[in-house]
């Protein structure tokens, strides 16, 4: 048993459901782990890619880390009790030679990768990955598997903006939501107030608003931004500032008494302390959003969660970026605090399976082997042909 072929390619992602709109650029990775396992006499593969915000990896991925697991002697890929894949002894061969530290791209690439591993693995036990890491963990699941989850989306819209905003939230309800989220930060506050207030009119307490700055503001217009947000009772307040910025951070927490969410663009277990240490942020409130597969996967993703709640954070304040089906499984796995989803965005990468439905704000788990990418049939187009198959 052992991994005999990686392929990736770079694709463009889009922020709107049209991807005529312009996007920006963005990119991610795709990525295909080759088994030579044969289940219903085709190859175990486990598929990933690199999650949404970051661009592609795939000099990272091919000249790097890829190669280091294919370089490697099969026994230190397997789980020594069970002979199936075992994701941290192939996360340690990854990063065998590397340093502490530079985890701007670096831990993408690995959790591009680790994201595949932890599929290939899950299929191998033939067990949903929520239900395997569960077990590999030693953690009760639910019975039945129900996971709280929003909608992100709400990216401004290059014409029309307040009415493309409105049409996009009012597609949210109909589907379910009972919390969305939509960006600000990136024209003046005046205008973002309008699209605040114009997206609380059409929910009408039908579902919450969370705001995400995407680590606009400085300290001046991050302060500004609080005080103006008070009266529209906003569910939180994400990404204030430049995500190193724990100065600014812990002043607009000292001012701002309801919840911020803050993590997004925090990529390890020591970058995740200092934001503990000196962010400012309430344990009894404040939301942490990581994105497991941008803090080197699930493996160290692990490590962090752990780290926290020996410092007091409850479980119930991780709610994992990422908007898909692994941070969903991730969520579930964990006993998180519930998922973003991407139900418009980032397609054919965001959302949930073809047939799995929200509601009430919440998702019942699927039960399909692995994180269950086979139940999106536009994104298995994409993995079939990276495979060429």
């Amino acid at each position: 048993m052992t991994i005999v072929d990686i392929r990736e390619r770079t694709v463009p992602i889009y922020r709107f459901a049209d991807p005529e709109l312009p996007s920006g650029g963005l990119t991610t990775s795709v990525v295909a782990l080759v088994t030579d396992v044969v289940r219903d006499g085709q190859p175990v593969v486990g598929y990933g890619f690199s999650s949404f915000g970051r661009f592609g990896q795939g000099g990272l991925i091919n000249e790097r880390f890829a190669p280091r697991i294919l370089r490697a002697r099969p026994a230190d890929l397997l789980d020594p009790d069970g002979g199936g894949l075992d994701p941290f002894r192939i996360w340690t061969t990854m990063m065998t030679g590397d340093k502490p530290g530079g985890h701007g791209e670096r831990c993408v690439a690995v959790g591009t990768l680790d994201m595949a591993i932890w599929d290939a693995a899950a299929k191998m036990a033939g067990l949903p990955l929520w239900r395997f890491v569960a077990d590999r963990i030693g953690r009760p699941v639910p019975d039945p598997p129900m996971v709280g989850v929003y909608a992100g989306g709400g990216y401004l819209y290059p014409s029309d903006d307040i009415a493309s905003l409105t049409d996009e939230l009012r597609r949210l309800l109909d589907q379910g939501y009972t919390c969305v989220k939509i960006k600000i930060g990136s024209q003046p506050l005046a205008e973002d107030l309008k699209r605040i207030d114009a997206a609380q009119r059409v929910l009408a307490g039908q579902a919450a608003l969370a705001v995400d700055a995407m680590n606009a503001y400085d300290r001046a217009d991050g302060l500004k931004a609080a005080a103006a947000l008070v009266p529209f009772d906003i569910w939180w307040f994400e990404d204030v500032c430049d995500p190193l910025d724990f100065d600014t951070l812990a002043a607009v927490a000292g001012a701002y008494p309801p919840p911020i969410a803050a993590g997004e663009a925090l990529f390890s277990l020591a970058e995740a302390r200092l934001l503990d240490r000196h962010g400012g942020l309430r344990r009894d409130r404040d939301v942490l959003v990581f994105d497991p597969v941008h803090c080197y996967g699930l493996t160290h993703y692990l490590k962090i969660v752990e780290a926290l709640e020996a410092e007091g954070w409850p479980r119930r304040a991780f709610w994992p970026h990422g908007g898909h089906l692994f941070s969903l499984q991730v969520v579930a796995a964990l006993g998180l605090g519930g998922s973003e989803v991407n139900p418009l965005c980032f397609q054919p990468f965001g959302g949930l399976c073809d047939d799995q439905a929200v509601a009430g704000g919440t998702a019942v788990m699927p039960e399909a082997a692995g994180i269950g990418f086979e139940s999106k049939a536009a994104l298995m187009d994409l993995f079939r042909a990276l495979l060429g198959t």
